[in-house]
């Protein structure tokens, strides 16, 4: 290139790209999780040099990369879906490869019903899929359940993402989101621009929904000029592992009747509940309409689920649903319209959102192996669970209440003065410093508090219970007393 010609600047920089993109944050792939996966790439290639020989990535919930196996069933009919030529050989299926009829009864009955998983289905889902979908609520909840208010999604976060595009139509557009959250509400809203009202969980009654909270953030919001619209109510919780009993949801329904908000119902963990049993809102919303004629008519629901979490746990599979209750027709018929620009969900995650709403039943071919291998994932978490549990439990300035549902311990941590002062050096929250010197020592890679939203003053980390084994405990205990010594007498 000639010296003269001059190289022109990237169109794009940090500084001209859409600035609500950069001010979103979303700790559970940030810098931990950044630097974990270099750590896995160093191992990989064979890198002696690291204090530890294996990345434990307790930082999401991504069942399958921490060695949660598939459900046979579900691999089974997914296989024969992605290649419909094996069904030309059902005797070798049948009698080499380990299927079962009832597996090839069923993927014959959906390639039926949606031709092909590479075609695009109807834009809110294949109806027939719509149908099982709303089998399984009228099953779970008691009452009706209509396909036509029924849409899957490519996971739960693409059923939040139309959902919040609905909802907030300008800066002043407020959604009151449980603080600790999932980071998705806050980076969802911060790149649309709309406002976050957060409302803080009560961590003495086990993180459930403290309706004064609510209503103080709410008034607060009314008086800074905020149009807030919506709640976000995750459960069980994220992170928090909390699952609400029925006076909480009560209270939430109660509360957005009387200010006339949209309930979002994040109940993706609804599988994973350890203590006690989950409420569905939309069970306890119809309870209370029925108890109350007309009272609670206008509510309006949107609850989400996914096959992402509990024992399906088919993360990349990308399927999901979201029902609604109780919206303005018009309105709804502009969801169907920002669905529909996406074209559809992967059809192969619909087809899996169907094989999790429509197990094997007992007396099936398929039945007994399904029911054990969902029942050892299951045991297998709250196994996880409770010697987490209990090894918080034990650690010097560590609290951590019993673990009730999803994939998530919160604890609190306490951390001396010392170990503030070099996290601040670092430029870094007292809870990410710790974090960080956590993956720097034993691969264990967690989430700060920080990363969800905190009360001020206060300490958590967030890790799942998905790792196989409970050998990587007992790093966390021996890296937490080193790392209280080191601080305490420094």
């Amino acid at each position: 290139m000639s010296p003269s010609v001059k190289v022109p600047a990237p169109r794009l920089n940090i500084d001209n790209i859409n600035q609500h993109v950069v001010a979103a944050q979303y700790a559970v792939r940030g810098e931990l999780a950044v630097k974990s996966e270099l750590y896995r790439a160093k191992l990989l290639a064979g890198d002696k040099d690291l204090p530890f020989d294996e990345v434990i990535s307790a930082n999401i919930g991504n069942p399958q990369q921490l060695d949660q196996k598939p459900i046979t069933f579900i691999r089974q009919v997914a296989s024969l879906l992605e290649n419909p030529e094996l069904l030309k050989h059902e005797d070798v299926l049948l009698n080499s490869l380990g299927y079962k009829t009832d597996v090839l009864e069923r993927a014959k009955w959906l390639l039926s019903q949606c031709q092909s998983v590479g075609a695009y289905s109807a834009s809110a889902g294949v109806p027939a899929i719509k149908q099982s979908i709303a089998k399984f609520l009228e099953r779970r909840d008691g009452f009706p359940a209509d396909p036509a208010h029924i849409y899957l999604s490519g996971g739960a976060s693409s059923g939040v993402n139309t959902l919040l595009h609905i909802i907030c139509a300008s800066p002043n557009s407020g959604v009151l989101v449980p603080i600790p959250q999932y980071p998705l509400y806050t980076a969802s809203l911060a790149v649309l621009n709309a406002a976050c009202v957060p409302y803080y969980l009560d961590e003495a009654r086990s993180w459930g929904t403290d309706v004064s909270a609510i209503t103080a953030a709410y008034e607060k919001s009314k008086a800074e000029g905020i149009d807030t619209r919506a709640i976000v109510i995750i459960n069980p919780g994220n992170p928090t592992g909390a699952s609400l009993p029925e006076e909480d949801i009560r209270a939430v329904i109660e509360f957005a009747r009387k200010e006339n908000l949209v309930i979002i119902a994040d109940e993706v963990y609804q599988t994973n509940v350890f203590i006690g049993e989950f409420l569905s809102f939309k069970a306890v919303l119809r309870r209370m309409q029925s108890e109350t004629p007309g009272a609670y008519d206008h509510v309006e629901l949107a609850s989400l689920h996914s096959i992402s979490k509990g024992m399906v746990g088919e993360c990349g599979h990308r399927g999901g649903y979201f029902e609604l209750a109780g919206f303005d027709p018009l309105v709804e018929a502009e969801i169907y319209k920002f669905v529909s620009i996406t074209l559809c969900a992967p059809v192969v995650g619909q087809c899996i959102v169907e094989l999790m709403v429509n197990p094997p039943r007992p007396g099936e071919p398929s039945y007994e192996l399904y029911n054990q291998e969902y029942t050892s994932i299951f045991e297998g978490l709250k196994a996880r669970a409770t010697a987490l549990h209990a090894a918080f439990s034990s650690m010097e300035g560590v609290e951590c209440g019993e673990p009730q549902g999803s994939m998530y311990i919160f604890p609190t941590i306490t951390l001396p003065p010392a170990a503030i002062a070099a996290a601040a050096a670092e430029g870094r929250s007292a809870d990410e410093f710790y974090c960080m010197r956590l993956l720097e020592q034993t691969g264990i890679c967690v989430v700060p508090g920080s990363g969800f939203g905190q009360k001020e003053g206060t300490l958590h980390f967030r890790t799942t219970f998905l790792a196989p084994g409970t050998e990587w405990v007992s790093r966390i205990t021996a890296f937490h007393a080193k790392f209280m010594d080191k601080y305490r007498s420094a």
